[in-house]
């Protein structure tokens, strides 16, 4: 009875040894699909395929949807889990519009946005009763408006709101500005056809132009374009998973800066800034 009992004991012992190394294989990858568009996919590509991402019991999915008013929605269903391409104003204006409550979960880097022209090297050329191309959804044409006062070719009204505001709150235009609104990526395809051209950088860097040396005007980094910090956002239940926590972690080790650097010539300039920086 009592080598019975014994090689029942051994037998138990060894089940739940193997029980556990299961339980252990199992929890050592988290699956993340993100979703993204254009430069920020080749970042986070870059990162899912990292050791540093293996080594943090991440395994990371990109999915690049062209459609950048896909994203949030896409975020909302369940359809990916974290999406990486929208700025502070984006995403505020996304939920007041959407009626959504996306969150996000770390500050990512600025890119200057930048006003583009085949036809001038200097704003103070530009002559009265030229045509702007505006980007056509609220942030960004709020943003576009906000750096064009900045330049000194228009006034906004003091109502004006960042995220909100549009052509209907500009209070002065003195060399009479026209207005054109054309799609998010349209920018380098309309160059010749407008005087002045507002293009985000990651539109840009896709048509060969950089922000730094190829725009007439561009944002300065200063506490003005805080609105302008790009985010990882998801869902506020999601934002509470440890595993989808790493990933602003990882986003600014020191290995995905410097292919950052590198790969975009220093116009993704990295943020790291606690969310209450934008939350205020």
């Amino acid at each position: 009875m009592k080598k019975a009992y014994i090689r029942f004991a051994v037998i138990a012992f060894a089940l739940a040894l193997i029980l556990a190394g299961c339980g252990k294989a199992k929890s050592t990858s988290s699956n993340i699909t993100i979703g993204s568009m254009g430069s920020d996919t080749d970042v986070w590509r870059y990162i899912a395929q990292s050791k540093e991402a293996k080594d943090a019991g991440l395994k990371i999915t990109v999915k690049d949807l062209t459609n950048v008013t896909s994203l949030n929605p896409a975020t909302v269903s369940g359809n990916i889990d974290v999406n990486a391409f929208q700025t502070v104003d984006y995403l505020n204006a996304y939920n007041k519009a959407a009626k959504q409550n996306l969150v996000p979960i770390a500050t990512t880097y600025l890119e200057p946005l930048g006003i583009f022209s085949h036809k001038y090297k200097s704003l103070a050329d530009v002559k009265d009763g030229a045509t702007v191309g505006i980007v056509n959804d609220p942030a960004n044409e709020a943003r576009d408006l906000q750096l064009l006062a900045q330049s000194g070719l228009i006034k906004l009204a003091p109502s004006f709101k960042a995220g909100t505001g549009s052509i209907k709150d500009i209070a002065a235009n003195p060399k009479h500005l026209k207005f054109k609104e054309i799609d998010y990526s349209m920018g380098p395809r309309v160059l010749d056809s407008l005087d002045l051209v507002f293009i985000n950088n990651t539109t840009a860097l896709e048509a060969g132009l950089n922000v730094l040396k190829d725009s007439v005007y561009r944002e300065q980094i200063n506490a003005t374009t805080k609105g302008s910090i790009n985010l990882l956002v998801t869902t506020k239940a999601k934002a509470k998973q440890a595993d989808i926590k790493k990933l602003g972690k990882l986003y600014h080790s020191a290995f995905v800066q410097k292919y950052i650097k590198d790969k975009f010539q220093g116009t993704k300039v990295d943020v790291n800034k606690p969310l209450s920086y934008v939350e205020k």
